[in-house]
């Protein structure tokens, strides 16, 4: 079959794609830029990708008309705007106009639980959304999921952050609240296995794992997989607003996140009863082997897919591409450069920056412009990155994104996504004589942007210094041999 798959840069559709692809599926990737879609990985398979901003009427003509099925994978609930749910609305209606003039058959559309009178914001968009791509000129396919559980997962992470930080926890009364969380996988199976199904055509299922449990129950036993011991006191005095903030600070998500996600949670969130997972013999995973299988791929660096590189497009609506091109006029810089005789590791140290590596000089630093950042309201250093050493455009490494990974001409360039009175780009390059180049540029905005620059100034003079040596001279295996108490000199 064509397959025609939206949010082709999200978590849920890269996790899908591969699958779709090894079913001989061809598959269409709709992205906004295609610099943001490594498409080197699936060269042996049939794919093409467009370029598609469901916003933008005018860029609707790339979809093609010979598609058998769409799905339909975009959401918008990190927005940092109050009004994600008309984005989501007009989404949707755009992409049903456009999909009712192909030869579609079928949409398959991955939405929420909504088994409560009383929504949340998040929740009542997702309904509106499954009400709005309802068509005579296709059939709609529903699966409405809860809490997933995998790596990279939104919901996974941040219960990751919470137990692995957290011995102690003062938590609010939502923890009470029950859910019924399901591993990605079982996830792809159901999202691969209606395809084309008559059962499934017009028809909106619930999916969930085998247990109901409560958020707190989540919490401990993640821990007990973990193979730590925690304590959950839950308060009741604690405001929406103050769990939002109290998520906010101690995990990596953003405060539009955490505060959509609170509102949420105050929901139950259970499946209600169907035949579909008999029907397509799906056996699904219990809490802990979706945490033991995610922990696996973490483990072993194959992490396909993570929440925090989903770009906000309130701040990227059209910048992306733009953003290449480091502007030179107005601007302040800090450019440093060195004669490298290994230029491949020094490659491979650069792709490797941030995360667990870390800025290779005064991380101690770091983590304090990181804990100011979060202060700000900030994402600070908490995101860290996907894959220790696999980097493409639209990445995240801790409070920067990746604007151009180009490793065969040796070039890696960062931009800012802190609280800045500017902006401000990060660039690593080795030309073709083997000079590493390593600039900072800030623009400043306005008199604040001055001050800020001069402030940090005598910081800079050290920091960027010493991350230039250390980068060039960095050397993994000397630190692995060190790390193990072989002191290596």
């Amino acid at each position: 079959m064509k397959i025609l798959l939206t949010g082709s840069t999200g978590y849920i559709a890269q996790r899908l794609l591969p699958v779709l692809l090894e079913h001989k599926h061809q598959v269409v990737c709709c992205v906004r830029n295609r610099n943001r879609f490594d498409t080197e990985k699936f060269a042996e398979f049939d794919l093409e990708v467009i370029e598609v901003d469901f916003l933008k009427k005018e860029s609707l003509a790339h979809i093609p008309a010979d598609i058998d099925v769409a799905y339909y994978l975009m959401h918008s609930m990190s927005s940092e705007k109050n009004d994600f749910s008309q984005a989501e609305l007009l989404t949707a209606i755009n992409f049903k106009h456009s999909v009712e003039q192909t030869n579609a058959k079928q949409v398959v559309f991955l939405s929420g639980i909504v088994n409560s009178e009383n929504l949340s914001k998040h929740l009542l968009s997702r309904l509106n959304v499954e009400e709005t791509l309802k068509s005579d000129g296709y059939a709609l396919t529903t699966l409405r999921g809860g809490i997933i559980v995998g790596s990279g997962s939104a919901s996974f992470e941040i219960i990751r952050d919470i137990i692995e930080k957290l011995p102690v926890m003062i938590a609010p009364k939502w923890l009470n609240t029950r859910c019924q969380p399901i591993g990605i996988r079982d996830v792809l199976h159901f999202l691969e296995g209606v395809l084309m199904k008559d059962y499934a055509l017009n028809k909106a299922f619930d999916i969930g794992g085998p247990e109901v449990i409560t958020y707190k129950n989540m919490l401990l036993r993640f821990a007990k997989v973990r193979g730590l011991k925690r304590k959950i006191f839950i308060v009741p005095v604690m405001t929406p607003k103050l769990s939002s903030y109290w998520l906010y600070f101690v995990t990596s998500t953003s405060y539009p996140l955490a505060s959509n996600l609170v509102e949420s949670m105050k929901v139950d969130v259970i499946a209600k009863p169907n035949q579909l997972q008999e029907k397509l013999g799906i056996e699904t995973m219990t809490y802990e082997e979706s945490i033991r299988l995610a922990f696996g791929k973490i483990e072993q660096n194959q992490v396909i897919s993570s929440w925090r590189d989903a770009m906000n497009n309130d701040a990227y609506p059209d910048r992306f591409k733009k953003l290449i091109e480091v502007p030179q006029e107005g601007c302040f810089k800090d450019v440093r450069s060195m004669k490298v005789d290994d230029p491949e590791r020094v490659l491979h140290n650069i792709w490797s920056i941030g995360g667990a590596t870390g800025w290779y000089y005064a991380n101690w630093l770091w983590d304090i412009r990181g804990f100011l950042d979060k202060l700000f309201g900030g994402v600070g250093l908490q995101r860290g990155r996907t894959n220790s050493d696999r980097l493409s455009a639209g990445s995240v490494i801790d409070f920067w994104r990746v604007i151009l990974a180009d490793r065969q001409n040796r070039r890696l360039l960062l931009y800012a996504e802190m609280k800045l009175p500017g902006e401000a780009w990060l660039e690593f390059k080795i030309d073709k004589e083997d000079i590493f180049i390593q600039t900072a540029t800030f623009r400043p905005l306005g008199i604040a942007g001055r001050l800020y620059w001069y402030s940090v100034l005598p910081f800079h003079a050290f920091i960027f210094k010493g991350m230039l040596k250390n980068i060039a001279r960095y050397n993994q295996l000397k630190k692995t041999l060190n790390d193990e108490n072989l002191n290596i000199p």
